[in-house]
């Protein structure tokens, strides 16, 4: 009986226990953002809240540099990621991680985005590779554009 008493006292600590190692945060008690919520946070900041300096968080400093230069988030568009587009929606299409991500420093991830160019419907997509910084995720580079996917 006293051991059913412990064990029933225990079990929600463990369970407390747990639960708390899951979501990791950074110094500043903020959630660490997966390399899946980075390039979303990104592309959104560019495409549909069009801030750049919101877009400005998820990338290194170089590419900081390149898209402070550019002021705007339709000359990003236009001249950094090469796709101009409104009305946007995306989504991961493609993510070289798997269940060991906790061993993964780099990762690529190709993001699909649907909305309208010069009026018409189009999808396409964008390949960026993230390094991971301590616990931090960041893009490091904006890979060359393969072409439309379909219109």
């Amino acid at each position: 009986m006293l051991k059913k008493i412990t064990l029933i006292k225990l079990l929600p600590l463990c369970l407390l226990f747990l639960l708390s190692a899951c979501g990791q945060s950074n110094e500043l008690g903020e959630p660490q953002l997966t390399p899946e919520q980075v390039s979303l946070g990104f592309f959104e900041a560019i495409y549909v809240d069009r801030d750049v300096d919101k877009a400005k968080k998820f990338v290194s400093p170089d590419i900081w540099d390149v898209i402070d230069h550019y002021h705007i988030a339709s000359a990003v568009q236009r001249n950094v990621l090469g796709l101009s587009m409104k009305q946007v929606t995306m989504s991961i299409d493609e993510i070289d991680i798997d269940f060991f991500r906790k061993f993964t420093d780099d990762v690529t991830v190709i993001v699909k985005m649907q909305g309208l160019k010069g009026g018409q419907k189009w999808i396409d997509d964008r390949t960026i590779r993230l390094h991971k910084k301590g616990n931090t995720w960041i893009i490091v580079e904006i890979l060359p554009e393969k072409g439309r996917i379909e219109g």
